[in-house]
């Protein structure tokens, strides 16, 4: 008998590649496959704006190095990285 799916990916980003590697979610820790994860790329500010904005008139080049989170699916909803979305638009690609 065919059981229906929730979502067309089922979740997950693999394709038919078998398992995947796991990774530690950033906020609670707990241990997520790498392709199940939502992995937020975000910017560290080294220099506090007033400064930053001084500096950059001066014409210097400051660093902000790129920081990779990993988070799992229910810290993602938490934190609004995700929303909740309704039956009919659960197929659909969503642009972050």
């Amino acid at each position: 008998m065919f059981m229906p799916l929730k979502r067309a990916s089922r979740g997950r980003r693999k394709g038919g590649k078998g398992s995947s590697d796991r990774i530690q979610c950033v906020n609670c820790g707990a241990t997520v496959p790498r392709d199940k994860a939502k992995k937020i790329t975000s910017r560290l500010n080294l220099v506090e704006h007033a400064l930053a904005k001084e500096l950059k008139t001066q014409g210097t080049y400051i660093a902000t190095p790129k920081i990779l989170k990993w988070y799992c699916i229910s810290c993602a909803i938490h934190f609004r990285i995700l929303k909740i979305r309704s039956e009919s638009s659960r197929r659909q690609r969503q642009k972050l």
